[in-house]
């Protein structure tokens, strides 16, 4: 052997030596913690605990056994840093794109295709771009509030007078995916709704779920919902689409007319495939948190009659300023402050989303700890809203959080925060607020199981539907 091989040879070895060593003081200055069992890590423990509606719990046990707001774990397959509290939150909203970015576990990739919720960097700012103008507050006076009071108006009717009992959860959640339909995609056929309601049922079961494709399987079924979903959307796209081109008539002004008819910045249009997955994910997006949302605010409403006498006060000043004639115009919206805060505690309670994930782009150090290029990082919500630190008995119902300046910054994050902050924000402010001016006007209930257990599978729902007793406001429970 030549003396040059040899001193490659030894190179070689001497390299390698200090790559070990290096990522060993890398590893040995990660954040405290276990990754559970072999491949399946701690995700068993983590949706039980999801299902059994303490999703915090997770978090909080691990913070309390490593004495550190920072750990790591390994759950949905892969290695995790968790990060907690206020100035977590806010070192992960202002580092996206930066440090770290959103990522999705298997099961939302799959299923969700080449949407917003699956899009990252500058392609995710285009999409939000292009979707922002159909969920802003510009959009509402013009597009939405007159047919959002309609339908609601209209659902009550059909659903709600003449009942004795129903079950608030599937009830609300049919109306909030009519008008999804409606008003994204001009959809109003109640036959197609309904079918396409049953499918989307299946396919939310299956966005946090071990994406194993085998027939029994939650993640099996969903996806199989989920090609159904998406082989009806492209038809719809392509009907939308020719009718667009031979001008028969002038398109709907709705979501799925601007994604045909707009390109982005740099003039490149949607495929239609890039048009249903994302028709798709506003459907989900625009239904099920508002639905989950408002059927928590009735079960408050329920359990505390002063917050809901102050609710029927504000909405009827409201009514009354306007004669009983008009329908409710953004000016209304803004002064039903008392209502909003009502559902910001309960956001803060019981928030629809308990957490989101997100990749780490480069090596950095948090906290005297090394968070390695390409792991996840997760991050929960309910940890942080219900701190006693941050909410002084925060098991509490408390409105008054809300007064003033509200809460500590980064505390308070229902809706996320930073480049990624929810999109539909403001159009689910206006959801929950008209439906709860109209049902209040109309109804007083009474819950049927008052400790109905609460389970997140993916998002906090009464696991009976929350059943009421329904009573008209001219007679007394």
């Amino acid at each position: 052997m030549t003396l040059a091989v040899y001193l490659i040879f030894f190179a070689s070895l001497v390299f390698f030596f200090n790559l070990i060593i290096k990522n060993s003081r890398k590893s040995s200055n990660l954040p405290p913690g276990s990754y559970g069992w072999p491949v399946i890590g701690e995700t068993l423990e983590f949706l039980r605990l999801n299902r059994d509606g303490r999703p915090e719990k997770f978090v909080k046990d691990r913070m309390d056994k490593y004495q550190s707001q920072v750990f790591k774990t390994s759950v949905l397959g892969e290695k995790m840093i968790v990060l907690c509290g206020p100035a977590a939150n806010k070192f992960l909203f202002a580092n996206g794109n930066r440090l770290v970015t959103v990522w999705r576990p298997s099961s939302v990739r799959q299923l969700l295709g080449k949407s917003l919720t699956n899009s990252n960097g500058d392609e995710a700012k285009l999409l939000r771009k292009m979707l922002y103008y159909f969920v802003s507050p510009d959009a509402f006076s013009k597009l939405y509030i007159k047919t959002m009071e309609l339908s609601t108006q209209q659902h009550i009717k059909n659903h709600w007078q003449g009942k004795e009992e129903l079950k608030v959860f599937p009830t609300v959640k049919l109306h909030t995916f009519d008008l999804a339909c409606r008003l994204f995609m001009s959809l109003e056929d109640p036959n197609f709704i309904s079918k396409f309601f049953n499918l989307f049922n299946i396919f939310l079961k299956g966005v946090i779920s071990i994406a194993l494709n085998f027939p029994g399987t939650t993640f099996y079924n969903a996806k199989r919902a989920t090609n159904t979903i998406r082989k009806e959307l492209l038809l719809i796209v392509k009907q939308r689409r020719e009718a667009i081109e031979q001008k028969s008539d002038s398109p709907p002004q709705d979501l799925l007319s601007h994604l045909l008819l707009f390109p982005d910045e740099n003039g490149k249009f949607m495929s239609e495939l890039e048009v249903a997955d994302n028709i798709l994910m506003m459907i989900f997006a625009g239904h099920d948190t508002t639905s989950v949302t408002i059927t928590l605010v009735m079960k408050y409403l329920a359990e505390l009659p002063h917050v809901y006498e102050n609710v029927l006060q504000e909405q009827k000043e409201i009514s009354s300023s306007k004669g009983g004639r008009e329908y409710l115009n953004w000016d209304d919206i803004q002064k039903m402050k008392y209502t909003w805060d009502v559902v910001s505690e309960v956001l803060r309670l019981t928030s629809p989303i308990f957490g989101s994930f997100k990749e780490v782009l480069v090596d950095f150090n948090y906290q005297g700890y090394s968070i390695p290029k390409g792991w996840k990082i997760y991050w929960n919500v309910p940890v942080t809203h219900m701190d006693p630190k941050l909410f002084p008995n925060a098991k509490n119902f408390d409105t008054s959080r809300f007064e003033g300046a509200g809460p500590t910054p980064f505390s308070y994050i229902p809706f996320g925060g930073g480049t990624r902050m929810c999109l539909g924000k403001e159009f689910a402010r206006l959801e929950i607020l008209v439906f709860i001016h109209n049902v209040v006007k109309d109804f007083r209930w009474k819950l049927l199981i008052p400790d109905e257990k609460i389970s997140y599978d993916p998002m906090p729902t009464p696991i009976e539907g929350l059943p009421v007793l329904l009573f008209l406001q001219s007679s007394n429970p």
